[in-house]
């Protein structure tokens, strides 16, 4: 019996092997047409190459877009479009002070859409606080002297939703004790 094999298409490997026989004007010219090709190609490499004057500016846009829809348009709340902005911006950047600080302003934006709107659904308050407990983490591996503003910033979330049911505060409060015990 003949098992057939499955063709596969190519790979990066493939391709990085044709890319190192490049020249550097050769390499401009291929960025420069993946540049113009999409806006997400665009978005990478000009924060991959720290050419905004403000890098988070247009996540953080696209973050309250999602979380804080205008009430009286017709556009649902996108916890998926939220937090694929943060993604894009740390496989762009690396940087986990942007990271964190992206992190932080989805709760933010989250909490504050609830404090304005009223009580939400389940699913909504469980998203904010699996993304409080990953800007915790963020935060925490950042050096000690840049944690500072971020931790303020979580209390205030925190001590703000004590009025929010589904179980919401008492997540905030116990992850945040536990990240910050000497806060007790």
């Amino acid at each position: 019996m003949v098992v057939k094999q499955k063709r596969r298409g190519p790979t990066w490997s493939d391709v990085k092997s044709k890319v190192v026989n490049l020249d550097q004007k050769q390499l401009v010219q291929i960025v420069g047409e993946l540049y113009r090709l999409s806006k997400e190609n665009e978005e990478f490499l000009n924060v991959r190459f720290g050419v905004l004057d403000d890098p988070l500016a247009s996540f953080k846009k696209s973050i309250e877009d999602a979380l804080c829809p205008d009430v009286l348009g017709d556009k649902p709340i996108q916890i998926s479009k939220a937090k694929a902005s943060i993604r894009r911006y740390s496989k762009a950047s690396g940087d986990l002070t942007g990271e964190a600080e992206l992190k932080t302003f989805f709760v933010e934006s989250g909490n504050r859409y609830t404090l304005d709107y009223g009580d939400m659904y389940e699913e909504f308050y469980d998203a904010v606080n699996l993304m409080y407990r990953e800007a915790i983490n963020t935060i925490l591996s950042l050096p000690r002297e840049q944690r500072g503003d971020f931790r303020e910033r979580l209390r205030i979330i925190m001590e703000s939703a004590k009025d929010i049911g589904w179980g919401y505060y008492d997540e905030l409060r116990e992850d945040y004790y536990e990240a910050f015990p000497e806060d007790d």
